[in-house]
């Protein structure tokens, strides 16, 4: 299911069929090859044969979060394997001397090692993530929290703590940054797999529904005659306009497009989120329209192949002042977007740049559009996640349709 191959190494997950375990199940492990010595590092997970061949497929949530599991300690291992091979430093010894360093003897260093490789590899937004589930941790528990207090007991009081100012949708992503970091504990030997405290019958991680709006076509409509308001305004309303109609592109995505990414009048990109970890670069298609265009020539860059289409980005930043630009561009198209929304009489709806994600699926949906379109123009793997994804949005949908059957 995952696999990788560089100057004649190999990595691989895999299902240690040489033993059977009490419960008839057989451990996954992630297999390095080289020069004909092979070695084993734990994922923590036990699956039956059955259950292995099936793993692709599978789609409750409880086997999803077994695939995230094994595919973050496959990119660990990968990774480190990858940081050798380049330097030309690269062996079995080395991998696994490097491997335990990875991993500190507390929660807190383990992710403060976690921080270190995800800044050294630029993905700036997961490393702030891990930042504050060490900040959260830390006012929870203190400094040095032992693996062997991580149990679920300890996650159950944990999370009862983050309750008093979080949902359960933020606790839900720092409680898989734990759960990640206790995995690549038990695969480098730090904690047993009998300590693991998450999954059936331990702590499982909740979710929440965060309350998704869409703006229906007619609200679009009028944000688009929009005439109110300052130049700032405008320009700000215009990006928001331009990321609703380029597929609800990410803001991170939008600043880097460069007039290169402009191909026989499409704009084609590559989502950041899904750049590493997806199985295939899936390349992202927008055909232009002329509103897009307007816009482009209002805001955007003097035409140039290696160009910026808006200026915004030099190219000369470092992630994570590309990190804090996206940020603060986000929070003024926000801001703008509010005040447009009010004098609009449209308050009542929280409008931020996700809304243009938001209502450029459902706008398409209500439209008739066919739903594999649709996932692939927002980038999703599978219609799955593009089902799931739509289906948040539908309640206001279906309370609008209720009130048609009493409508005399």
């Amino acid at each position: 299911m995952w696999s990788y191959s560089k100057d004649g190494i190999t990595v691989c997950a895999m299902l240690d069929t040489r033993r059977k375990n009490s419960k008839g199940t057989y451990p996954v492990r992630i297999r390095v090859n080289y020069k004909r010595v092979r070695e084993y590092f734990q994922t923590g997970k036990n699956l039956s044969k059955e259950e292995w061949e099936k793993l692709p497929e599978l789609k409750s949530r409880s086997y999803k979060e077994l695939r995230e599991d094994i595919e973050n300690i496959f990119y660990l291992v990968r990774d480190n394997v990858e940081q050798l091979a380049e330097k030309g430093d690269f062996s079995i010894a080395v991998l696994k001397l490097r491997m335990k360093k990875s991993i500190g003897d507390t929660l807190n260093n383990a992710i403060k090692a976690k921080i270190k490789i995800l800044e050294s590899e630029e993905r700036i937004n997961s490393m702030c993530m891990y930042q504050g589930t060490l900040r959260l941790i830390t006012d929870f528990a203190g400094e040095h929290i032992d693996f062997d207090m991580v149990s679920e007991l300890w996650l159950k009081k944990c999370e009862s703590h983050w309750l008093k100012t979080m949902n359960y949708t933020s606790i839900g992503m720092h409680m898989r940054n734990i759960r990640t970091v206790v995995n690549e504990a038990i695969r480098a030997g730090v904690i047993k797999e009998s300590q693991y405290p998450f999954g059936k019958g331990k702590y499982e991680i909740k979710t929440g529904e965060a309350r998704k709006k869409a703006l229906n076509i007619n609200q679009i409509g009028d944000i688009f005659r929009f005439e109110g308001g300052l130049e700032t305004t405008q320009k700000y309303r215009d990006l928001w306009i331009f990321i609703y109609l380029c597929n609800g592109i990410n803001v991170c995505d939008l600043l880097k497009l460069k007039y290169s990414n402009i191909i026989d009048n499409e704009i084609c990109f590559i989502r950041q989120k899904t750049e590493r970890t997806a199985k295939r670069r899936k390349e992202i298609k927008v055909a232009i329209t002329p509103e897009m265009t307007d816009i482009i020539e209002r805001w955007g860059n003097p035409y140039d192949k290696d160009n910026y289409i808006f200026p915004f980005l030099t190219g000369k930043e470092t992630p994570i002042q590309r990190k804090a630009l996206t940020q603060d561009i986000t929070k003024r198209v926000n801001k703008r977007m509010k005040m447009i929304c009010k004098a609009l009489g449209i308050g009542e709806t929280s409008i931020s740049t996700y809304t243009a994600r938001h209502s450029f699926a459902t706008v398409l949906k209500r439209s008739g559009a066919n739903i594999a379109f649709i996932s692939e123009s927002l980038g999703h793997n599978d219609l799955k996640t593009t089902e799931h994804y739509l289906a948040s949005f539908e309640c206001e949908e279906r309370q609008k349709n209720a009130r048609l059957l009493t409508n005399f």
